[in-house]
């Protein structure tokens, strides 16, 4: 099974990419978006409807702003949208889908570099969703946590971790939010195959850094423990264009 992260900041905007063609091509068992940026009425047939999947959509309540989707080739027993927190879920950053075997938790983690208070909502939003899995995981759950995290973990996961490491996004309480969660029981999936490789998953349009392969990783699987068993694979697809971010792909055994 291959389940695929990917930030298409708009969903409109990458499907004037070729996002469709790429779908039919890749043909993906479960694929996770965040930053869809859409309401429900300004949705396309062709986009809620895609042959072959059903579609799952949480959509923030500022149009043009947030939200997440599944497209999945298999109906979800049950999908929940948000956490039961109001002013986190207003944005909607998170949609969750139990299949028979794992439960999938797909974010869009929120950016903390506008304001002070922006950071603060970030990080009162890593307890709160980490919270959210633990209870999952205590409900018997075997858990993936995919999406833009916002956050690259190591120097080895940005380009230039001297100039950022007081930014927003390599701050180093964030990057210890990483770490808290590997310690309670969560794997970064591709570090897991490949420890020591420089890749990345997002670059800043502004400074054309995907030309100069200067980009950070902060898309990710994370998954339960209990899970790593089934996990066969984990990969940054950076040659696939259409947004500032690239899809990271996740393969389970079946």
């Amino acid at each position: 099974m291959k389940i695929y992260s990917w930030n298409v900041n708009g969903i409109r905007a990458v499907a004037k990419k070729g996002f469709l063609d790429w779908v039919d091509e890749e043909k993906p068992d479960i694929l996770c978006l965040q930053e869809i940026r859409i309401q429900e009425e300004q949705l396309q047939k062709k986009l809620k409807n895609i042959d072959g999947y059903y579609s799952y959509f949480n959509y923030g309540e500022r149009k043009g702003y947030s939200g997440v989707a599944i497209y999945s080739k298999e109906e979800a027993l049950s999908i929940e949208k948000g956490i039961g927190i109001d002013k986190f879920d207003e944005e909607g950053r998170v949609i969750t889908a139990k299949y028979p075997n794992f439960t999938l938790v797909n974010i869009y983690f929120p950016n903390g570099r506008s304001s002070k208070e922006r950071l603060q909502y970030k990080l009162d939003f890593h307890e709160a969703i980490l919270n959210y899995c633990n209870e999952l995981r205590a409900e018997g759950e075997k858990v993936i946590v995919c999406g833009d995290y916002n956050i690259a973990h190591k120097e080895i996961d940005l380009k230039n971790p001297d100039s950022n490491k007081d930014k927003s996004g390599f701050l180093p309480i964030e990057r210890k939010w990483i770490d808290k969660i590997i310690e309670q029981g969560y794997v970064d999936t591709y570090r897991e195959f490949y420890p020591d490789t420089e890749k990345y998953s997002w670059w800043s349009y502004r400074t054309r850094a995907r030309e100069r392969n200067a980009g950070w990783r902060i898309d990710y699987h994370f998954v339960s423990k209990d899970l790593m068993e089934q996990v066969q694979s984990a990969e940054i697809l950076n040659d696939v264009m259409g947004s500032d971010h690239c899809p990271v792909l996740l393969e389970l055994a079946d």
